[in-house]
């Protein structure tokens, strides 16, 4: 699959003939005849190919006036794999929409942060999506509120605000024009899923097939920091800042989605929740285009078909994660929680928990700037590595975010003191998304590699695993998993 597949009308009139679900959110189709648009795998009988044309996105379908199908849904389809694998323009606007940044900051905003005018922005997400930035942002939101007015009992009016409706005229206008039903038509045609509990969200997560939730979950809840992670029954559960206030999700595989159960102080952060959410387990992946890649080299297609479908496990806050990156260095995984627990319990914001269990938001970089460097159990180098670090996420002089050019940034954390490529390469890794980081210094991918026949030095390993681009970071969960590496379970 490719950029632009929505332009290969051969290949698209296949996937929808088969019902091919690994394209849903590639592309979809939309009806002439109905005026209606589709993710490829509807279950509707196919339409004529005449009939059908291929858009990029569903913003631009509903630009060209097609109203989402109400057999499929195509608005709950897996995002698309190309805003997580590219780091251009276009792939970083989208993260930052799907951050809810439009919604505040509008496009002005959206543009600053890419260091782009306006106008720039637009062309280019119009020429590539077929929608500009306004679109997409809208599409999102009317995203939310059908999964707010489906799941909830808020009164319409809190609804179109929690969804980021500026009024809730805009709500109703959408809401109809995207899904040719009033709000109140799709909150009575919802399920019954009985009271739930108040101020609960609880939703699912869809992937593309084949997932490996033991490689997931297990890297998740083996490095969890006590007070802001943990696992229990089944879920990994940790504590979230966002823009408007801060949550509590619990995150739980099933066989086709992941079950999601969300308590949010202010509704209006769900978009970004769930997108985060998405991110932290690289839902939005094309595990089938990795997995053939790295299959294609014969050491490697055993681990492949060993346990298909391996995601990069990320992170819901690229600061946090750079900050527990310095952590870690050179220790093992049971010191690096402990020392990040007791930065929790000293510096964290603290939360009240209905199931008990976490505690408190991890410190922000303002906060662990002004700690006191004399009180920090590290040695002295990597104190300075830490201060050094903290310091310059909270100035701005370091920004790490879902924008962040991938490149630009391993040049800037290399500049500072105490940061080798492995620190650099994880964080690029595991909090900025970059699917091509590599790490061959680690002792445990020398090891596997040791192991299975690769070479085992960085230089020579490094050579080895070009045939595995642009996806060594999904490699390096692979050799992870052999049995010399200790992160690599599902907890009962």
């Amino acid at each position: 699959m490719q950029t632009g597949m929505h332009l290969d009308r051969e290949q698209c009139v296949q996937a929808v003939r088969s019902k091919d679900a690994r394209f849903d959110g590639w592309f979809f189709t939309a009806v002439l005849t109905t005026r209606i648009y589709c993710r490829p795998s509807c279950p509707a009988v196919p339409p004529k190919p005449e009939n059908m044309t291929f858009h990029p996105s569903a913003a631009a379908c509903q630009q060209a006036g097609f109203r989402a199908c109400k057999r499929c849904r195509p608005d709950t389809s897996p995002g698309s794999p190309e805003w997580n694998q590219r780091a251009d323009l276009v792939a970083r606007a989208m993260r930052l929409i799907a951050d809810g940044v439009v919604d505040r900051e509008g496009v002005p905003g959206l543009a600053a942060r890419l260091g782009y005018s306006t106008r720039q922005v637009e062309r280019q997400l119009l020429a590539e999506l077929g929608a500009g930035p306004l679109a997409l942002a809208r599409a999102q939101r009317a995203r939310t509120a059908r999964l707010l007015i489906e799941t909830t009992p808020l009164p319409m009016a809190e609804t179109a605000f929690a969804a980021g409706f500026s009024s809730v005229r805009a709500f109703n206008d959408t809401v109809r024009e995207v899904f040719a039903l009033s709000p109140g038509e799709l909150r009575a045609r919802a399920p019954r899923s009985g009271a739930g509990t108040p101020g609960v969200l609880t939703l699912r997560l869809p992937f593309r097939d084949p997932l490996n939730p033991s490689n997931l979950f297990g890297h998740l809840a083996a490095t969890a920091v006590p007070g802001v992670e943990e696992w229990r029954d089944g879920a990994y559960r940790r504590t979230l800042r966002l823009p408007y206030g801060h949550g509590i999700v619990a995150l739980a595989p099933r066989p086709d989605h992941i079950a999601c159960r969300l308590t949010l102080s202010d509704l209006r952060d769900l978009t970004v929740a769930i997108s985060r959410c998405r991110r932290m387990l690289d839902l939005d992946a094309d595990p089938v285009a990795v997995d053939d890649r790295l299959r294609a080299d014969p050491l490697l297609a055993p681990l492949v078909d060993r346990g298909p479908g391996r995601r990069v496990p990320r992170t819901v806050d690229e600061d946090e994660f750079a900050v527990r990156a310095v952590l870690g260095q050179q220790v093992s995984t049971a010191a690096a929680r402990t020392h990040a627990a007791r930065l929790v319990t000293a510096h964290g914001k603290p939360l009240d928990d209905p199931e008990g269990g976490l505690t408190h938001l991890f410190p922000t970089p303002e906060a662990l700037a002004a700690v006191d460097p004399e009180t920090l159990a590290m040695p002295r180098t990597r104190r300075t590595t830490f201060t050094t670090l903290v310091r310059q996420l909270a100035d701005g002089t370091l920004h790490l975010g879902v924008e962040t050019d991938w490149a630009e940034a391993r040049a800037r954390l290399l500049a500072l003191p105490g940061f080798g490529p492995w620190t650099a390469d994880i964080i690029a890794m595991r909090a900025l998304g970059d699917p091509d980081a590599f790490l061959p210094t680690d002792l445990g991918i020398r090891r596997a590699a040791k192991d299975l026949g690769l070479p085992s030095t960085p230089a020579a390993l490094t050579a080895r695993a070009a045939g595995w681009r642009p996806w060594r970071a999904y490699a390096v969960q692979y050799l992870w998993a052999t049995d010399t590496h200790p992160i690599n379970f599902l907890p009962a």
